[in-house]
């Protein structure tokens, strides 16, 4: 018997691994396939595209907000993977009233994700597979860990605008970056997960690098020449880069690319490309 805690301490007991499996996480769909067992999912979101062809035959099940609990059920599946931040309580609490199974996620740092890599290869019988990628997370942590100097470069992720909005502290993107060399102006005590900002309120706070994610906004060229007239270091050195939004916010195979991808981006001799 196989006793697995989820995010919010619940044990769940499986006697064999979950042979049919609901992904209301994107990221989570990913890393199942990167451990091998992606012919166990049988239902994804809307936002599940990667892995684009593994993902591509899975029925859809509505998006990460508002699931579709009937046709879940429909789906007669054994285990449906959730997340505390990404997924709604009513919808979890719906799906468990239907009788279905859930196993709740809430990585809110790099670290913390490594742990649930492994959680998950344990769940799926997939344990090899998960100690390796597990070890070269670590391993990208490592390297980026020792590429960081004395001094942290003050760095601002956008992640919408119309209001602007920011990483802030407590979550997987703000721990992502702090490891990379990051020092976030807006993770300050008091502060939401994501502020709300203005732009006087990102140039007082100087930031010397300025992210712009492709997602959950879909930020552009167009917004990186917008901030560029920003009064910062950041675009007068012309250190406004948008970037691979996943790689921002999605744990899983994406990591050590990501671990490498900012620690270059927010080494402070690093310069936007002429």
């Amino acid at each position: 018997m196989l006793r697995v805690r989820d995010a919010l301490g619940r044990e769940h007991a499986f006697s064999a691994p979950p042979r049919r499996i609901v992904s209301l996480v994107p990221s989570l769909t990913e890393t199942l396939f990167a451990l091998g067992v992606g012919a166990s999912l049988v239902g994804v979101t809307q936002f599940c595209v990667h892995p684009a062809d593994g993902v591509a035959p899975l029925t859809r099940v509505g998006g990460t907000k508002n699931p579709d609990v009937t046709a879940i059920r429909a789906l007669a599946p054994d285990l449906v993977l959730a997340n505390k931040e990404e997924n709604r309580r009513r919808d979890v609490e719906a799906l468990e009233a239907a009788g279905v199974r859930v196993f709740v996620t809430y990585a809110r740092g790099v670290r913390e994700a490594v742990d649930e890599i492994r959680v998950l290869g344990r769940l799926c019988a997939s344990e090899p597979r998960a100690g390796a990628l597990a070890a070269e997370v670590e391993a990208a942590l490592a390297r980026a860990a020792e590429s960081i100097g004395e001094r942290r470069t003050a760095t601002v992720a956008l992640i919408w605008r119309d209001p602007f909005m920011v990483v802030g502290g407590d979550t997987f993107a703000h721990d992502l970056l702090v490891c990379c060399g990051a020092r976030n102006p807006f993770a300050g005590a008091g502060m939401r997960r994501y502020p709300r900002v203005e732009r006087r309120e990102i140039e007082a706070a100087a930031p010397e690098v300025i992210l712009l994610p492709t997602e959950p906004y879909a930020f552009g060229e167009r917004d990186r020449e917008e901030l560029l007239t920003l009064d910062c270091p950041a675009a007068r050195d012309g250190r406004v880069h948008v970037v691979e939004g996943e790689l921002l916010s999605w744990y899983g195979p994406r990591m050590p690319r990501a671990l490498a991808t900012f620690a270059a981006l927010l080494r402070p001799a690093a310069r936007a490309p002429a």
